[in-house]
């Protein structure tokens, strides 16, 4: 209901390419990558950027935060470049930005500015692809070695390291520094002369020059210029014993056979520059960038007969057979004013609303819901700041709540690219309280273990109620990953309320019988657990459970309720950047009311005597993205309720969808 949020999370991560799976990876400050999509290869990382891609929450104001992803490698890279947060944190502004993912559209990637550390990722490579966009200097468009050399303006390379446009070469005084370089060496007195004559020979920073790989002449040529240069300076200085007749018959003649390609790089010179005061005149603002999504959603329904008042087992009243095509469109602007923080602002508009009024069940609802009616809302505010090496805060007056500020494990999560459902999304009581302002924080704590809190009011903003009123929660989860193919995400909170209404989302949200109309607060425990393993590179089987205890506080007597979710995960299914999931599980269910007769709401249609549901609903759902390029994907998907509203007199509920997503 209303906008959904970017938020951090694993689950962006099976966006469109290999996705960090590590809840270390997916914190507040990462942005979503919606690039990426596949689960990456569980092994330590020392420096992430929190991809794809991916998270949303549901609620007023909230924005997805996929990222799922993303949009995610262009901000990462800018992320990165910024300079390194949290891999996967509240940083990410797609965290996020997880509509790439689920709620959020920039919970993705910030928290990636940090430190990195360990985590589970399922790529099969030590490299990530790198898209370089900054300006080039150009005193570094050529290199000032002869060897390898990167001479181009902005490119995309495989990488290890963040991107930087530096050389990646060292400059040598002697030929004994470079490890690799032997007397026996049948060119090691021309390396000799070329470093200790005339300084023009670079090695790697690892004090190697390799010398046997092959170099083009484009190459050449620039480590050729570079020496024709010293050889000018030291024409110029009077030196001219250092350089012989010899060789300046030779320099002479190098000159003639390469003056092609040196003119040449003299013109891809100059039309960079031109590039860069190109781009650094018309750019919209040399600290925001701008991403976005757009979904297209066609959803239907079919006609069913619901049993509204349980009391003899008969139906009153019939479902409707719905089709339905709409939109849900979200902006994200990511401003950073010193490369340690990070200011989100998310847009979102759309007109896709609720079908639970048509099918009388809350239980078929949409994760990319977006009940604006076309009108465009502030879905994200927040600031996001580093404040120590391995902690980052959190604070906004809207988007920051639980499902934002922790980090993702599920990996089906992100209403763009993973679940159609707002179930399938996260446990539902990361959504309790439907709460927006407030303060947050990420801790990275050890290479394997971070912890985040959070306190969020829903109506901070409204002097009858205000930040510490009636309606509010606070929380923490603590996000492990013991092993490079194991996450887990252990969670408590604490939500308080007015009116018996705790907001999951989904299943049983009311806590009191509709014919209680004093209505009474109650002061919500929640706990919950959700585990990820990466079984093999393309297989991922998890679960989730959540438990709350609501006590009364105008009453004697609480509510417990229940609910839980197994999944499985195919990211590459079929084809690269292709995703499938699977999921069943038990939206939250009453197990347990022992409020005074007549306030319980299992059986308020008999009495409202103490007691919980008697029957259970089974959520069953199955999806497949097909990645039509990097930034389009299409995704049917089905959903099927069984026993809706938890009462086996109900119709099974069936509803068909089919989801386009466009990034950019």
């Amino acid at each position: 209901m209303g906008t959904k949020r970017w938020r951090n999370t694993t689950a962006g991560n099976y966006s469109k390419r290999h996705p960090p799976s590590n809840p270390l990876s997916h914190s507040l400050w990462q942005l979503p990558n919606p690039q990426q999509s596949k689960p990456q290869q569980s092994k330590p990382q020392q420096s992430k950027t929190k991809s794809n891609a991916q998270h949303q929450r549901n609620g007023p104001g909230a924005i997805a935060t996929e990222i799922l992803s993303p949009t995610n490698i262009a901000m990462a890279q800018w992320a990165k470049s910024q300079r390194q947060i949290f891999p996967g944190s509240i940083f990410s502004p797609m965290k996020y930005c997880r509509w790439w993912q689920s709620t959020g559209l920039l919970t993705l990637l910030l928290w990636g500015f940090l430190p990195h550390t360990a985590q589970a990722e399922t790529n099969t490579d030590n490299t990530s692809l790198v898209v370089d966009t900054s300006p080039i200097p150009a005193d570094l468009v050529v290199p000032t070695h002869i060897g390898p050399a990167e001479i181009d303006g902005p490119t995309t390379r495989r990488s290890t390291a963040p991107s930087t446009r530096k050389s990646t070469m060292a400059q040598v005084t002697s030929v004994s520094q470079l490890s690799d370089i032997r007397p026996t060496d049948w060119a090691f007195q021309a390396l000799q002369g070329l470093v200790e004559r005339y300084g023009c020979i670079a090695g790697y920073p690892n004090q190697t020059y390799r010398g046997t790989r092959a170099i083009s002449r484009y190459e050449f040529a620039a480590g050729l210029n570079t020496c024709m240069s010293r050889v000018t300076e030291l024409l110029n200085a009077a030196t001219q014993d250092q350089v012989t007749p010899a060789d300046r018959r030779l320099i002479q003649k190098l000159q003639s056979e390469f003056v092609t390609e040196l003119a040449n790089l003299k013109n891809r010179r100059e039309a960079l520059t031109v590039q860069t005061q190109t781009l650094t005149q018309q750019q919209f603002s040399t600290t925001t960038r701008l991403f976005g999504q757009a979904v297209f959603g066609i959803q239907g329904t079919n006609q069913t007969n619901v049993d509204f008042f349980p009391r003899d087992g008969q139906t009153e009243r019939t479902g409707q057979a719905l089709t339905t095509f709409g939109y849900n469109l979200q902006l994200a602007l990511a401003t950073s004013f010193s490369g340690n923080d990070l200011l989100l602002t998310g847009l979102q508009t759309g007109n896709i609303n609720s079908n639970a009024p048509n099918v009388l069940t809350n239980m078929g609802r949409l994760g990319y819901e977006s009940a604006t009616n076309n009108r465009v809302v502030v879905s994200d505010l927040s600031y996001r700041l580093t404040i120590a090496p391995n902690f980052g805060l959190l604070i906004g007056p809207v988007g920051v709540n639980p499902e934002n500020t922790f980090r993702g494990i599920n990996p089906l999560e992100g209403y763009g690219q993973g679940a159609i459902s707002l179930f399938g999304q996260r446990n539902p009581i990361l959504s309790l309280g439907n709460t927006s302002a407030g303060v947050g924080f990420d801790w990275q704590i050890a290479r394997r273990a971070s912890l985040q809190g959070v306190y969020s009011a829903a109506l901070a903003n409204q002097p009858t109620d205000g930040v510490f009123g009636e309606r509010w929660t606070a929380g923490a989860q603590l996000s492990l990953a013991p092993t490079d193919t194991v996450n887990v995400g252990l969670n408590y909170l604490f939500s308080r309320n007015a009116d018996g209404l705790i907001n999951p989302g989904i299943g049983d949200a009311q806590l009191l019988s509709p014919f209680v109309f004093n209505a009474t607060g109650f002061d919500t425990h929640a706990y919950g657990a959700t585990i990820a393993w990466r079984v093999m590179p393309h297989w991922t089987i998890g679960a989730w459970g959540g438990w709350t205890n609501s006590k009364a506080r105008q009453l004697s007597g609480s509510v417990q309720t229940s609910n839980w979710m197994v999944f499985s995960a195919f990211p590459d299914l079929f084809a690269p950047g292709n995703f499938g999931g699977l999921m069943i599980g038990q939206p939250p269910k009453i197990t347990r009311s022992t409020l005074p007769d007549g306030a319980n709401f299992p059986n308020f249609s008999t009495g409202g005597q103490a007691g919980g549901q008697v029957d259970g609903s089974l959520h069953l759902e199955a999806f497949y993205r097909a990645q039509l390029s990097a930034k389009i994907s299409v995704t049917p998907g089905l959903l099927i309720i069984f026993n809706p509203n938890h009462n086996k007199n109900n119709d099974t509920l069936v509803q068909g969808v089919l989801r386009a997503t466009y990034q950019f």
